[in-house]
């Protein structure tokens, strides 16, 4: 099961890592209405406004609307106090900070917002973010209460909030989240997906294979019902069937990079090696899920197996070390890199690497060891029965 835990964590509906470059593209479609008239206006009048920080506003989210959130930090700064819309700034500043993890300088910038005229779904869930992020659990899961009175049906709501706690490998309060979305979104394939894949990760994958099935047959023929169907059979070690399904949404146009990513490591763990169809293959779908999604480790790591299978050491080692920086807690990359280090004369760094292993186990067997003994009900779940065993006790 600590191999499930391993390889499902890249595996998902979103890169943690791409979060924040889809925050705006994502936002609720009337809210999202609302922050672009926002946007727009500022961005047109410079009547009683200083000209320059209305430019500096524009910039700013010009650079935003980029997914440059770093950058335009500074040009909302220097515009601040002195633009005629003071909402648009405030509102995209805090979208930047939520973006970079600065998270202490997104809560209060919310918190005005919330409390004024402009409180909204976009607001409310963009704080709900930040305090997940902050690691403050109870005032995350109100704002998005709140956000949830405004929008329930949007489902990308209780997404972004979920990711917010998983990167803090906040498992269990993830769930929460995605058991809050199933309320008021039963029929939702994604979220079903998600629920799938954090029971995975919490060692239920016998509770995760109805929802697998489930958002299978709520979105047949669809990227995310491919890619349920995939990545459960990958779970399952159903390598051949992984292969299947991941080959018959190529086929129907269907090019996800998850998907792309699961046909290139499932045909590598069917033991495709340099020289043969299958691994060239395996080679063309991980390229293009790069080039579909740079950040997304799971990617990064199958394709530097796929180099350190052909001898291509300087190339396998950049491609594990991005997947480690995307994914640290990630154990599977850690014996990759070994083996490149020292198939490349780097003892020393060969040996670091099975150090950080052998740590990541150690703490992974710490967890089982102290978590509860008994099972113990999420709150929020939609059914009294769902539960999961052994439950990290974060909540």
């Amino acid at each position: 099961m600590r191999e499930i835990r391993s390889r499902v964590r890249g595996f998902r509906l979103k890169a943690l890592a791409t979060v924040a470059l889809l925050l705006v593209e994502w936002l609720p479609a009337h809210a999202q209405a609302a922050v672009r008239t926002f946007q727009n206006s500022a961005a047109q009048s410079v009547a009683g406004a200083n000209a320059d920080a209305e430019a500096d506003l524009r910039t700013g989210i010009a650079l935003t609307q980029r997914g440059s959130f770093k950058e335009a930090i500074p040009h909302f700064l220097s515009a601040s106090g002195r633009v005629s819309d003071e909402f648009a700034l405030d509102f995209n500043l805090a979208l930047c900070y939520v973006a970079t993890g600065e998270f202490g300088k997104a809560i209060p910038a919310l918190n005005a917002l919330h409390s004024g005229p402009h409180e909204s779904a976009a607001v409310e869930n963009l704080l709900a973010q930040a305090y997940a992020g902050n690691g403050q659990a109870d005032e995350a899961f109100d704002a998005l209460r709140r956000a949830a009175a405004f929008t329930p049906k949007d489902e990308k709501l209780y997404l972004f909030v979920a990711d917010a706690f998983l990167k803090r490998q906040e498992d269990v309060q993830s769930l929460r989240v995605i058991e809050l979305g199933l309320q008021h979104l039963p029929e939702s394939a994604r979220l079903h997906y998600e629920r799938a894949y954090l029971l995975s990760m919490l060692d239920d994958f016998d509770g995760a294979k109805p929802d697998f099935e489930r958002a299978t047959q709520l979105a047949a023929h669809s990227e995310i019902g491919y890619l349920a169907e995939a990545q459960e059979n990958l779970l399952a070690g159903n390598l051949a069937e992984a292969i299947r399904v991941s080959r018959i949404a190529r086929m129907e146009g269907k090019q996800d990079y998850q998907l792309l990513a699961i046909l290139g490591e499932a045909l590598i763990r069917m033991g495709a090696i340099p020289g043969q169809p299958e691994f060239a293959e395996a080679r063309a779908a991980l390229e293009k899920s790069i080039a579909a999604r740079s950040n997304y480790a799971s990617s990064q790591i199958a394709l530097g197996h796929v180099e350190l299978l052909e001898g291509k050491l300087d190339a396998a080692i950049e491609h594990l070390e991005n997947g480690r920086r995307l994914s640290p807690q990630n154990p599977a990359v850690y014996p990759l890199l070994a083996s490149a280090y020292r198939k490349a004369g780097k003892v020393d760094q060969a040996d670091a690497m099975l150090t950080i292993l052998a740590k990541l186990n150690q703490e992974q067997a710490q967890k089982i060891r102290t978590a509860p003994g008994d099972s113990k009900a999420i709150p929020g779940a939609s059914g009294a029965s769902r539960v999961v065993q052994k439950p990290q006790a974060r909540d």
